[in-house]
């Protein structure tokens, strides 16, 4: 029954096949109009024909990106080997980047050696250039030599040419294109001494109107007080801002001058510190002592001391200047009485005559002499001659004696001690120490030939000159009998010159003769009140010779020495 079953149910299938075939084949052939076709809903159809229209217009899409993906790969590879052959020739140039410049100063297609050069041509000759700084009615200048001005040239020629060199092929590349089209300015850094800037504000500071004062102070030996002065309320220069005014005018580099309003600050003076000025003042007392390996010659010193509470009492009241008592110990023992036995070699002397019979000015050579004679000079001490010397006044016991003066042989308070310096001058000169400051008289003297002698005039013209020898040296003077005489002892060193000066005349200066009428005189009557005398210029020059042979000469001195005029007094009686 199931097999009948079965069989019933594949016929019916079979039945239902060829139904929808003829079905088919009706609707093919447009011959059965009497089949209906399914009835198809509008909305339907729509969303199948979006759904067609959207797949072709994403197979569009894609299409179209593909062909972009590969346009910009093709770009891409150009854009790379473009870029690799743009970098490959950039590594092959030795040379800084054309549009670069290093503060203003066109480098480009130069070398960095090319470079460093220019730069130090333009940079490195600025030592004498000065920058001008003002306040008020203070002025004062500076040179770059002296603020120590350094531009990094190196430095600045490095990163100039580093550029379009640093980065990845990508990054130099856009550098290197973009520096061509708008050019790129390395700054060139520089420096000062900033130590200088701090000397330079002192300076500033102790000259301008208004400045702040510190308290400071000054001991009075003869007296044994220590002076201390109050500070004063005023202006200081603003360091900062100074350094930062110096660092545009040197950025700027205008040849133009250079000219800074110094900055400034109020400011208050700093408290009196006491205890600060007790350890600066404090000195124990020292005997002047000597020792031999090394010879060594170690000076006296004062004992110096005051009472610090008491000093805090006193400058409790508000005042302006303080007298604080001090407590000074004299040496038992000073350099000059060590004794000969620390100088036991005589290393140059000269001598000078004088008429003895000139009281007065035989009075000023003794004074004058007495003065540096005991002189004991350290290794690299310099000697001022008015510093040890003193004024010449009436009350040091200096007397009126015979003295150049407006081109004339005049009286004058103490004259003739020229005469002890000029032999000093050639004892200091044969003892082969440096001298320092040194300038002929007007007229040659009559106790040394022309380019030996060492005028001095207080307050004016001095003579100084530097122990430049291994030891200690020892000035000794006499003068007595007609005779000035200097003497330099000391050590001699391992090996010791002999030394001279010589003189050259290298032209002559005629006198002339000025004639003065003079009615003490008879009519036609003429007396020479001033014998005339011919000017001369000389170069002076030492002469050092080692067991006889000449090893150096060298210049001293070009000295002109004018002609004194011959006056005469003709008689109108």
């Amino acid at each position: 029954m199931e097999e009948n079953k079965n069989k019933v149910d594949k016929n019916s299938a079979t039945k239902i096949l060829e139904k929808d075939e003829t079905i088919k084949e009706n609707k093919t052939d447009g011959l059965q109009q009497n089949v209906k076709e399914p009835k198809v809903d509008p909305i339907e159809k729509q969303e199948e024909t979006r759904e067609i229209v959207e797949i072709e217009n994403k197979e569009k899409k894609e299409t179209r990106f593909g062909i972009v993906l590969l346009i910009i790969a093709i770009i891409v590879i150009i854009i790379a080997i473009v870029s690799t052959v743009f970098a490959v020739i950039n590594i092959k140039n030795t040379k800084i980047l054309k549009g670069i410049t290093i503060g203003n100063i066109d480098v480009s297609e130069m070398t960095t050696e090319e470079a460093i050069k220019k730069l130090d041509e333009i940079y490195g000759s600025k030592g004498e250039k000065q920058i001008y700084l003002k306040y008020g009615e203070y002025e004062m200048s500076i040179t770059y030599e002296a603020l120590e001005v350094k531009y990094q040239t190196e430095n600045a020629v490095t990163q100039a040419y580093s550029i379009g060199r640093a980065g990845n092929i990508f990054q130099d590349n856009f550098e290197i294109l973009n520096t061509w089209r708008n050019g790129k300015n390395v700054k060139l850094e520089v420096t000062i001494d900033s130590d200088m800037i701090e000397q330079i504000s002192q300076n500033i500071n102790n000259s301008i109107d208004y400045a702040v004062v510190q308290p400071s102070y000054y001991i009075e030996k003869e007296n044994a007080k220590l002076i201390v002065t109050s500070g004063k309320e005023g202006v200081k220069v603003d360091e900062k801002q100074l350094i930062e005014e110096i660092y545009k005018v040197l950025d700027e580099n205008t040849e133009d001058e250079q000219k800074i309003e110094i900055p400034v600050v109020k400011a208050i003076p700093e408290k009196i510190d006491i205890d600060k000025i007790h350890d600066e003042v404090y000195k124990e007392v020292q005997d002047a002592y000597y020792t031999k390996d090394p010879f060594t010659i170690h000076p006296e010193e004062e004992g110096i001391d005051f009472n610090v509470e008491n000093a805090k009492s006193i400058i409790s009241e508000e005042k302006e200047e303080y007298e604080i008592p001090l407590n000074i110990t004299k040496p038992s023992k000073t350099v000059k009485q060590i004794g000969t036995e620390a100088f036991p070699d005589l290393l140059a002397t000269c001598t000078t005559s004088y008429k003895a019979g000139n009281v007065d000015r035989t009075t000023n050579l003794k004074l004058a002499a007495g003065k540096i004679n005991g002189v004991v000079l350290l290794p690299n001490e310099e000697f001022s001659y008015n510093k040890v010397v003193g004024e010449r006044t009436i009350s040091a016991g200096y007397k009126m004696a015979a003295t150049y003066s407006g081109g004339k042989v005049v009286d004058g308070l103490g004259g003739g001690i020229c005469q002890i310096s000029s032999t000093l001058y050639d004892a200091v000169v044969f003892a082969n120490l440096n001298v320092t400051t040194r300038r002929n008289h007007q007229f040659v003297t009559s106790y040394l030939p022309a380019g030996k002698d060492a005028t001095v005039v207080w307050g004016s013209q001095d003579f100084k000159f530097v122990n430049s020898r291994k030891y200690p040296v020892r000035v000794v003077a006499t003068v007595e009998g007609g005779n000035a005489t200097i003497q330099i002892w000391g050590i001699k060193e391992d090996v010791e010159y002999d030394i001279s000066i010589e003189t050259k005349k290298v032209a002559t200066i005629p006198y002339t003769t000025q004639y003065v009428q003079d009615a003490s005189l008879p009519a036609g009557q003429q007396k020479i009140v001033q014998a005339g005398s011919n000017g001369r210029k000389v170069e002076a020059y030492k002469v050092t010779k080692l067991n006889g042979k000449v090893i150096s000469t060298t210049l001293l001195s070009r000295d002109t020495y004018n002609a004194m005029q011959r006056i005469v007094h003709v008689g109108t009686r």
